[in-house]
This record gives C-alpha cells, structure tokens and sequence, in this order.
C-alpha cells in the first residue's frame, strides 16, 4: 500500500489531490505540507513512498527542494504543477534532477464536478510507487566517452535509420543515449510519450546535450544522418518513402494503446517501410506501447534492442517486447549506445 505526501502551498489543490488519491485502493494514506520546510519533518515521521511536488512554493521553489531531496533521501517524485511557457523549461529541469514523472495540475470540470486528469495522476503515483531511481551521474564517465572514441573505427552505413520509443523514464534515458552518439549516425525518429507543450522544450535540451542535431519533427521532414526527430506531442509520427528518401509524417490518428503519439506506430511504419535497414530501440517506460511494433521490426529484418531490467525505471515498456519476444538484443542503457554502433556499421558484428 502506497503512502503519498503532497507538497502544495494551496489549501483548495492540496484537497483535490488528497481526495483523489485517497479514491484509489492502492493508496494507503496521505499527508500534505505547504512548503518544503514542513515537508522535511513530513519526510521523517510520515516516511511516504511517493512525493507529489509542484515548483512555485514559498520559502523555497520546488527545484531547489527536489535538488537537496535527491542529494540527501532520494525517492519517487511526481511534479504536479500549472503549464506556463517557463514551466515546461522548469518540469525538464525537475526530470532531469530525479523526478519520476511530471502531470498538469487537475481541474474540476464545474459542469460535472468530475476533476480532469485524476486516473492519470492516480496512476503515475503509483508507478513511481514501482520505480527505479536512476540519477545520472555528469561528472563520470558515460555511454557518450565510450561510443564516441568507437567512431574512428566505425565505417557508419548512413543508409540505415533508428527509431527508437520510450515513456516513463524516458527524457533522461535518452538524454544519455544520445549524447553518446557520433555526429555521422544515421537518421533517428524518436517517440517519447510527452504532452504537446513539453516536447518542443525537450527537443531544444536534447540538441544542447548531443553532438547531432535534435528537433521536433515537422510533417515532411527528411529523415537525414547526423539528426534525430522527436515526434510531437499529440500526434503521432511514421516514416514513409517519398520521392527516392525517407521522411516523417505526422497525423491526429485516434491513440494507441492510449497514447498520441504512439511508439508502435512509429515501429510498424518502420518495418514496413524500412524492414532490415532499421534498427529499433525501447526504452524505459510503462505499459506495452512499442512491444508489438519492435517485434514486426524483428520480423522485417531490423535489428532490435530493449534496455535491461536493472537501468530502466520502469521496467515495462522493454519486458512486453522481451516477453514476445522482439528484442535480440538486451542491454544496460550504457551500452545501447555501443550496440546501436554496432549495427549501423559496416565494418562491426551487433556485439556490444
């Protein structure tokens, strides 16, 4: 049973959120502090599973907070905050800190009284409940010292494409991952499970943090070496064949397995469109989406990959595609990067 605590300086906010977490059985009790500073003594004597934390709150913001939290009692954090053009910036920065996930404040629809995003948020706080912390370390080694001294003795085949899927977990997994990737890489399609007014922000950190050139796709972009495409939040995104190259169409298709976009349907377009010149990654993340679709890469000839149990915070996402089957590979998310290397040169056996 799962024990919460809300951080949330709003008397109104924090009983909506106590009421709607108390709704769910899986959640055993719920305390709440409107500042950090009554937190800390919270975190003692409540000793919660899981923390719910918004970032605007008096005496101190919720970064700095989660900041020492991660240094001193690292646990599962849940962002709960307003979307504002600088929230979005501020919601990476807390991910990228430690927080497990992020979600909108919930409204209350004053037609119906019924309160807007309560089973996602329900059912993100009790992932994290699950979760595997995994902080990443930038003052040591990574994935990226590592595949980058592999590029001199790689001969890339730029003919090939990646296209890689992630959910939970996700922004610094791939955070990692890319930045371990050499300049001449192939094209790279990306789908990570991110509202719509997130995934422009995300984009932007990503190419700070990469030697290729990272953005938010647009419908018709080419998919071209040295660059990666994020899909859109909302909408999801395939590659086709158009004109002699490959580009990226986006579409407002109804969700699959209740996502939009959909790592699935990035997958399956690239099996049949791509077949045995792709090679498909998954990710940390919760749920099935992408399992299916990696496992028709697979069958086209593709060379697939899904990270390990003991890297991914939620182990969902990459043990559906085990399960049925559709990763050759299994790898720790440091050494994706070697085995993505691998596979997309000339010169190299998928070994890493």
């Amino acid at each position: 049973m799962t024990k919460v605590l809300i951080i949330e300086d709003s008397p109104v906010m924090r009983k909506l959120l106590t009421d709607v977490l108390l709704g769910d059985p899986r959640i055993h009790a719920v305390e709440s502090a409107p500042d950090p500073y009554v937190a800390w003594q919270l975190i003692k004597t409540f000793k919660p599973d899981v923390i719910t934390l918004d970032i605007a709150l008096p005496r101190m913001d919720g970064l700095t907070f989660l900041e020492k939290l991660m240094k001193t009692q690292p646990m599962p954090v849940v962002m709960v905050s307003a979307f504002t053009s600088r929230g979005a910036h501020e919601t990476l920065r807390a991910l990228e800190l430690g927080a497990v996930d992020f979600i909108e404040k919930p409204k209350v629809d004053v037609r119906t009284g019924a309160v807007a995003m309560a089973e996602e948020l329900v059912q993100k706080v009790n992932v994290a409940a699950t979760a595997k912390l995994r902080l990443r370390d930038r003052s040591s080694s990574s994935s990226s010292d590592s595949s980058n001294s592999r590029q001199d003795e790689a001969v890339i085949d730029s003919t090939k494409l990646i296209a890689i899927g992630a959910s939970t977990g996700g922004t610094e997994a791939l955070a990692e991952l890319l930045a371990g990737l050499p300049k001449g890489i192939p094209g790279i399609v990306i789908v990570q499970h991110m509202p719509a007014r997130y995934t422009s922000s995300f984009a932007e950190r990503l190419n700070r943090e990469s030697s290729i050139e990272v953005r938010e796709a647009r419908d018709g972009d080419a998919v071209e070496s040295g660059q990666a495409l994020l899909a859109p939040g909302d909408l999801h995104i395939e590659v086709r064949q158009a004109g002699g190259q490959r580009v990226v169409r986006t579409h407002e298709a109804p969700p699959v397995n209740r996502f939009r976009p959909s790592v699935d349907v990035l997958f399956r377009s690239v099996a049949r469109h791509v077949a045995g010149d792709a090679v498909g990654v998954i990710l940390t993340g919760m749920g099935c989406d992408g399992a299916r679709g990696l496992l028709e890469m697979r069958e086209a000839g593709a060379v697939t990959i899904a990270q390990d149990e003991a890297t991914s915070v939620v182990f969902g996402m990459p043990k559906e595609a085990i399960a049925i089957g559709a990763a050759e590979y299994v790898r720790a998310l440091p050494r994706i990067g070697h085995c993505i290397l691998n596979a997309v040169s000339k010169n190299a056996t998928v070994n890493a």
